[in-house]
């Protein structure tokens, strides 16, 4: 049995995994990691994003693909943790998605939980079942299929 692995990864090491930039990094911080298991993070939901002023103006909602995102964005940060590729020469490019429900809204000022948690991996293919919450409560969740191809491919 593998052991937890409790980390705090900041944004600054985020961004040394992810190729993703401003505005599209959407995973803030890292709080444990068990390798080819499970990850565990944080998305800080902030009145300042981008779709804030368009979905919806007067009430703005966290888009439910921009949840599955950051699901997948931590489930690349798990693999990083499970099975180091560079990313300097690898990304990992988002497949598909299979069981996506979104049960609960996301607000600006909410604290996004992420939770991934492998399914199954061989090779060069990851799928992942993820959640995400908010204070406890089941906002989306989805089943992510993910493949690590090469930038130059």
């Amino acid at each position: 049995m593998t052991e937890k692995k409790l980390v705090e990864l900041d944004i600054q090491k985020i961004l040394e995994i992810l190729p993703h930039r401003y505005p599209f990094v959407l995973v803030d911080r890292v709080t444990d990691i068990v390798p080819n298991q499970s990850i565990r993070g944080v998305k800080m939901v902030s009145y300042n994003e981008p779709w804030v002023c368009g979905h919806f103006p007067g009430r703005p909602i966290m888009p439910g693909v921009l949840i599955i995102e950051a699901l997948a964005q931590i489930g690349g940060i798990l693999t990083y943790a499970s099975d180091p590729v560079d990313p300097s020469t690898s990304l990992m490019f988002f497949l598909g998605i299979d069981k996506a429900k979104f049960r609960h809204t996301v607000t600006p000022g909410d604290r996004l939980d992420l939770f991934v948690q492998v399914v199954h991996h061989r090779t060069n293919v990851w799928k992942f079942r993820g959640e995400a919450t908010v204070g406890g409560t089941l906002c989306a969740q989805g089943e992510l299929l993910a493949s690590i191809v090469d930038r130059e491919g």
